[in-house]
């Protein structure tokens, strides 16, 4: 039994050395084979810059319909969707309050209009009074006391005149206020439009004693709308007012709308750390088939390059084991390495693109434009071989050669077969050439 045991040992620690060198001459021998590139054509192609965004579309003129009293809703004369004009009733507030306060205005202007009546005789018989005791005292028939107490009453009563005058004009203008609020219980519209929304029912009490309680929100006119867009900070500069402009909504996802840049608004909205700005975009909507508050997927085409030599800007990126980092370099005199390598190539692809496509227009910079060297990998006989080219724009997936080494037809290396963009396979760092 014991020698049955030892044998089945031995057996399988044959069999784990087996499987062991089996593994070690496998790796050495994987080592040793040269690696399968990716390549592709350089070809003649069209490269368009874009900047592509989301927005919401919204009326040109929206205005919030409220109420300045307060009261509960007695009637509604419009609803979603209701054609409105300029002027016409659309709410009613119950004014039965308002028509009592203002009964009791005129009443309160009725009681001082009498008031002041009363006083004018009191006073006008006070002054006819202190001017007789004039004409006696000059006569010495009465004492100079007597007659200063007649003046000061005539003085005075002329006063209460005044007063009742005072008090007359308050109450005037309570009765022009009590027939101001009591005009304000009929909503009329302020403007021609369409009723996009409606926030309350008959029956319901509106209070606007802080804010004005809003009761409608009105369209002015659905055919021209706008979108307000969110583009980042570092596309902005390539957008100006006036250029054409598409997109799309999820209501009509094969159809493409067009418009234009109306404005580009200086308030910056700073959204988790990220600063965007506001470009209104025009658009026309004769057949009403945008709604507002539709999101809309927003492309502005910024550049385009017809029939150029063109790239992918993985190739860009290809770096065999052993070279340098990718990143386009500068001529003489700029001393600069403008680097946009690596993960941040496809998120960056566009900004640089534009960025480049300035600089070889010289566009905003003084003194020649530097021209943008980068290098890639062209596979001749198996190896691959550096080719130094000069990049212009980029749509973020290819970009255009402006000059260099390479020529249109030739095999340009974008990676190895099996290796992720960052040159691994299977959690490890490969050997042979690699994707930077």
């Amino acid at each position: 039994m014991l020698k049955q045991l030892t044998r089945a040992r031995l057996v399988w620690l044959i069999a784990i050395v087996l499987v062991v060198l089996f593994v070690l001459y496998r790796c050495s021998s994987g080592d040793g084979d040269a690696p399968e590139y990716q390549t592709t054509h350089a070809e003649t192609t069209n490269v368009v810059s874009r900047v592509s965004t989301s927005g919401s579309l919204q009326a040109v003129v929206t205005v919030e319909v409220g109420s300045q009293v307060s009261g509960r809703i007695q009637e509604l004369y419009a609803d979603f969707n209701s054609k409105v004009k300029k002027g016409e009733k659309i709410a009613k507030i119950d004014p039965s309050l308002f028509q009592a306060a203002t009964v009791q205005a005129e009443a309160n202007v009725m009681a001082a209009r009498a008031n002041v009546t009363r006083l004018t005789i009191t006073a006008e018989d006070a002054e006819r009074q202190a001017k007789r005791a004039s004409e006696v005292f000059e006569q010495r028939l009465i004492s100079e006391t007597e007659r200063d107490n007649s003046v000061a009453t005539a003085r005075s009563a002329r006063a209460g005149v005044d007063q009742a005058e005072a008090q007359l004009a308050q109450s005037r203008a309570s009765l022009e206020q009590a027939r101001t609020n009591l005009h304000y219980t009929d909503i009329v519209s302020p403007t021609d439009g369409v009723v996009i929304s409606r926030a309350v029912n008959v029956g319901q009490t509106v209070a606007a004693s802080l804010s004005a309680p809003v009761i409608f929100t009105i369209a002015q006119d659905l055919r021209k709308m706008e979108v307000h867009t969110n583009v980042a900070e570092s596309d902005i500069g390539r957008l100006q007012p006036g250029m054409r402009v598409s997109f799309t909504v999820d209501a009509y996802p094969g159809e493409p709308f067009r418009g234009s840049i109306r404005d580009i608004r200086n308030a910056p909205q700073v959204v988790q750390n990220v600063v965007t700005y506001d470009a209104v975009i025009d658009v026309a909507n004769d057949d009403l088939k945008l709604k507002p508050g539709m999101t809309a997927t927003v492309s502005v085409v910024t550049d385009r390059r017809q029939d150029v030599l063109a790239v992918p800007n993985t190739a860009l990126r290809f770096r065999p084991d052993g070279a340098g980092p990718a990143g386009p370099q500068f001529g003489a005199g700029q001393g600069q390495n403008a680097g946009s390598g690596g993960a941040r190539e496809r998120g960056q692809g566009q900004r640089e693109g534009g960025r480049e496509s300035r600089r070889n227009r010289g566009e905003g910079e003084d003194g020649p434009p530097p021209v943008v060297k980068r290098t890639l990998y062209v596979l001749v006989n198996g190896e691959p071989l550096p080719r130094e080219v000069t990049t212009g724009l980029t749509d973020g997936r290819i970009t255009e050669v402006t000059g260099g080494e390479l020529k249109e037809g030739e095999e340009v290396i974008t990676g190895v077969a099996g290796q992720n963009n960052q040159g691994q396979r299977g959690g490890q760092q490969p050997r042979g050439p690699r994707i930077l």
